[in-house]
């Protein structure tokens, strides 16, 4: 009888043992393509943020580069040839058709626009509640504005002769339209970034406001209202400053959350026991 009854035993605890192996191993199989997703979006999210800081801090290192080499070149060197040059490139397309369009995009680098442009946004956000938002703006317009005006203070270069149109006549250096074209359509490329789903409209929006800046630029050097050099250290400096006040500004947001959600996630303080009328 146990002879018989052995051989069945042993037949059922082997399927029953094959059945929880298999189980097992699918159980394996099912965690293992789980976490193996889960290492590819998270390397895939690590090669992203690497390449764009990559971008960033190449940027913005060259940016320094340049400032430096800029104010070297002409403040020690008195080194003029390359802005020299810039103006007798221009020269042959000096009319007045082409005077009326740089003039027309001279004017969106301008205060008169500016102010008005930057009061418009914080409005915006504040109706969306956007505060970091709200509060990025003005940051960065005010402080962007007092750098210009140190900046210009601390150079005190003469402006170019032979200005077309009406004639500028605070410093030179470094080109103020420059600065604030960065900072400020810098900031809408830099929202248009983090905002924006849509890859496609997201690219176009940001390429359109770097020509633009470009030809903010170029706009005050065909109106002889800056040297190359003085546009090309507001460009740099402009991106600098960009930089550096949205990241002090990301640190206090951070902070600023933290604080919020240690408020917010804090346990309820125990409730005060009254004193009756008969307690002694």
């Amino acid at each position: 009888m146990w002879c018989v009854a052995f051989p069945t035993l042993l037949q059922k605890f082997c399927n029953l043992k094959f059945k929880t192996n298999l189980h097992l191993v699918c159980k394996m199989i099912s965690m293992f393509r789980r976490l193996s997703k889960g290492v590819k979006k998270f390397w895939a999210g690590v090669a992203l943020l690497s390449v764009e800081m990559i971008v960033i801090f190449s940027v913005f290192f060259a940016s320094i580069f340049a400032f430096i080499f800029i104010t070297r070149n002409v403040f020690v060197l008195r080194n003029k040839e390359m802005d020299d040059k810039v103006f007798d490139y221009l020269e042959p397309y000096i009319n007045d058709t082409n005077t009326s369009i740089m003039n027309f995009i001279t004017f969106f680098g301008k205060h008169e626009f500016l102010i008005p442009a930057n009061l418009l946004m914080i409005a915006y956000y504040l109706i969306k509640k956007h505060k970091w938002y709200s509060i990025k703006v003005p940051t960065i317009a005010i402080s962007s504005l007092l750098l210009m005006f140190g900046l210009k203070q601390i150079f005190s270069r003469e402006r170019p002769e032979g200005q077309l149109l009406e004639a500028a006549k605070n410093f030179s250096f470094p080109s103020g339209h420059a600065l604030m074209a960065v900072t400020f359509y810098g900031l809408l490329a830099y929202i248009t970034w983090h905002s924006v789903q849509n890859k496609t409209l997201k690219w176009s929006v940001i390429i359109l406001l770097i020509i633009w800046i470009l030809l903010i630029g170029l706009s005050r050097l065909y109106l002889k209202r800056h040297y190359y050099s003085d546009v090309s250290a507001g460009f740099a400096m402009g991106f600098l400053w960009l930089v550096l006040s949205l990241k002090v500004i990301r640190m206090i947001e951070k902070r600023g959350q933290q604080q919020l959600n240690a408020v917010v996630e804090a346990p309820p303080a125990p409730p005060v026991a009254e004193k009756s009328d008969t307690d002694v």
